[in-house]
């Protein structure tokens, strides 16, 4: 088999566009290496649900084209991306995971999708989803579940939903890709495959064109490999500043006592442990917190979630789908038919309430600081076991809070500490705040590294 072209994008995507700019390699080049890696390896890891080579390669080549008549439409000018498949992309369908016909579900192509085109972004396909967005572990019965690329032996869950996202990013067959998160689908994947993944304030990028998994929750925000690099997308995204990196003196973290430390793995347990010194050691002052109300994650999880997502399929429309889902995801969703209308708005309520309380416990604290997932990724083929797969379901368990809080949050990658397979150290900051977390993130990769790509060699034998 012939070598594996070098993946354009591993010392991230500012050094991308500088290259670009440079003349040490064109648009065109960079989608031909994305588009041969995707070749190579996705036979095995199924990151992508569909490529669009064609249209790929002709946006590649009116960037080159731009660019040599004098036209620069900024640092994401060139960057090859993937795109979750519950976003719509106009001349491409949208299957939302699901072998059940859905994609007028999900409307026409945004705003969002629409500004990254416009800033030069070559779109090369739609990624692997959880169906309907709604699932930690990565595992879609109807579709397939996307290989984490961590483990050439085993296949392990790569972290859902956005699972074709993450394993598309940390193989090297794109700069960067689209995610949502309502409940962790950016953080859990980014934690289990190495990668950086920011889940962005509710509101602040714009959903329209995203399949509603639930209003009231759902983001949409960037799975890459760094802090810096995330910066950068948010900074384009949302016409704000360049984020920068902040001073480590001087930032005071809060450590949660309760619940974020509980049901770890030893691994996730001293590599989390490991960074903190770390950090401390740089001149974070990290202190213990408590933080009562996390304990309501999974029941106001469960009585909005659920609800919603059968709102939006109708009763109807769900009781066809059923028979085509994923059981796993069909049995969870099924549950918003129980929803009672009471406790649906109790839930909304206590919503409203919680970001309130949120910014109580982040007085005085820059940011909450915890493991993104209780253990490392998991054998696909040991969810069989009733055991096993109630402990995969906890997957969600550290990210549902920072939803339910209304706030934003990232998982850093920490794989310098020497874990055999990828650990993710969440940081949360307090709603609106999503420049400070990126910069604080920036601050800390000196200190914990950025990640590191997994060796691809046994998916090409």
């Amino acid at each position: 088999m012939a070598a594996l072209p070098q993946d354009p994008f591993e010392s991230g995507i500012i050094a991308f566009a500088a290259d670009l700019r440079g003349g040490r390699i064109t648009a065109a080049e960079a989608t031909d290496a994305c588009l041969a890696r995707i070749a190579a390896l996705n036979p095995k890891l199924d990151a992508f649900q569909l490529v669009d080579a064609d249209r790929a390669r002709q946006a590649a080549r009116a960037v080159d084209e731009m660019l040599a008549a004098g036209t620069d439409l900024g640092p994401l000018m060139g960057v090859p991306i993937a795109v979750k498949d519950i976003i719509a992309v106009d001349g491409l369908p949208t299957t939302n995971g699901s072998l059940y016909p859905s994609a007028e579900l999900t409307g026409p192509e945004g705003p969002l999708i629409g500004h990254l085109k416009a800033s030069g972004c070559i779109i090369l396909g739609k990624t692997k989803t959880v169906e309907f967005a709604l699932g930690a572990t990565g595992v879609n019965e109807a579709r397939g579940t996307p290989w984490n690329p961590w483990d050439s032996s085993v296949h392990r869950i790569p972290g859902g939903s956005s699972s074709g996202s993450a394993v598309a990013v940390a193989s090297g067959m794109c700069g960067f890709a689209l995610g949502t998160d309502t409940g962790g689908s950016i953080r859990i994947p980014a934690s289990f495959t190495g990668l950086f993944g920011h889940k962005t304030t509710v509101g602040l990028w714009p959903t329209d064109g995203v399949f509603p998994l639930s209003p009231t929750l759902d983001s949409i925000g960037p799975l890459c490999r760094s802090a810096g690099d995330a910066a950068l997308i948010h900074a384009i995204v949302t016409g704000e500043s360049l984020p920068m990196p902040t001073r480590l003196a001087g930032l005071k973290l809060g450590r949660p006592t309760n619940f974020f430390f509980d049901e770890l793995d030893d691994t996730t347990r001293s590599t989390v442990e490991a960074a903190l010194l770390a950090l401390s050691a740089a001149g974070v002052e990290i202190v213990d917190i408590e933080i009562p109300e996390v304990e309501e994650r999974a029941r106001i999880f469960a009585a909005i979630v659920p609800a919603e997502l059968v709102a939006r399929l109708t009763p109807e429309g769900f009781a066809k789908a059923k028979p085509k889902m994923d059981p796993v995801t069909g049995m969870r969703a099924a549950h918003g038919l129980e929803v009672s209308a009471i406790e649906y708005a109790s839930a909304q309520f206590r919503l409203r309430e919680l970001e309130e309380i949120a910014d109580e416990h982040f007085d005085g604290l820059d940011g909450w600081i915890a493991p993104s997932t209780p253990f490392v990724a998991m054998p696909v083929d040991t969810l069989k076991h009733a055991d096993v797969a109630k402990r995969a379901m906890l997957s969600s368990r550290n990210t549902q809070p920072a939803n339910i809080f209304g706030i934003c949050a990232a998982s850093l990658p920490i794989q310098q500490f020497g874990a055999p397979l990828p650990v993710g150290l969440q940081l949360m900051a307090p709603r609106g705040e999503d420049a400070r977390l990126l910069s604080m993130a920036m601050a800390f990769e000196p200190v914990l590294g950025v990640g590191t790509p997994p060796d691809l060699s046994g998916f090409l034998e």
